[in-house]
Formats: C-alpha cells, sequence, structure tokens
C-alpha cells in the first residue's frame, strides 16, 4: 500500500506540475486549445498566476517533506488542500456546463483524498 500511496501521489504531483504551465502561457493561447481550455477567460491573468503558483506549491508538499523526511505530515496536509483544489475546479467545470470534463477532475480529487487518508491514517510516514 505504501507503494500505491508513493505512485498515486507522484501522479497528482506530475499533473499539478504539467498544470502550473497556466502562469507563463497566455490564457489566450491555452483558450485556442480546445473547447476543455475555455475556462482560463473566465479568469484574470493573475488569478491563473495564483492558482498555478499554488499548484506548484501543492506539488512540492506531495513529495518534498515525505523525501527529505522534514514535516512529513505536511504531505496528508497537502493532499487534503489538493482535494479542495480539484473540489472547486470540479464546481468550476459543473457551473460552466463541462460536463464531460468533470471526470478528469473527479478522478483526480479521489486520488488526493486517497492520499490524504492514507497518510493521515493506517500508512501515515513513522516519525
Amino acid at each position: 500500500m505504501n507503494v500505491t500511496l508513493w505512485v498515486v501521489t507522484g501522479i497528482l504531483a506530475a499533473v499539478l506540475l504539467v498544470s502550473t504551465s497556466k502562469m507563463f502561457v497566455p490564457r489566450e493561447k491555452i483558450a485556442a486549445v480546445g473547447h476543455a481550455g475555455q475556462w482560463v477567460l473566465d479568469f484574470s491573468p493573475a488569478a491563473l498566476r495564483v492558482i498555478g503558483s499554488l499548484e506548484l506549491l501543492a506539488a512540492i508538499g506531495l513529495t518534498l517533506p515525505a523525501v527529505l523526511d522534514i514535516v512529513p505530515v505536511l504531505v496528508p496536509v497537502t493532499a487534503t488542500c489538493v482535494a479542495l483544489l480539484f473540489t472547486g475546479a470540479a464546481i468550476m467545470r459543473w457551473r460552466r456546463g463541462e460536463r464531460a470534463t468533470i471526470i478528469v477532475d473527479l478522478v483526480y480529487l479521489a486520488m488526493a483524498v486517497f492520499v490524504a487518508w492514507g497518510r493521515f491514517g493506517p500508512y501515515a510516514f513513522a516519525g
């Protein structure tokens, strides 16, 4: 189970790192990719930078505390915050009527909840 938690954590961290591109890529370019990227037009460039910064911090918080063995309790705390982030993303997609793309956010939400449960509960890092 520990290996599974690490794999899920790594996938989440990678997804969050990839999604930080919204900090650097102009929102018009993201929106031009397709229907799934239209949501960025609802946010200012500053808001997108803030969201991207939170995603970068989340990717770091999911991995480095455990790898460096410095306050590893931050991993499940971060996973809980990531779950909240994807809850917000799912709500935003629901309100926009993007029912097909909401599934991906719900999968990531479930992964974050799984990591939080595992690391807060039976598979916490030994301290």
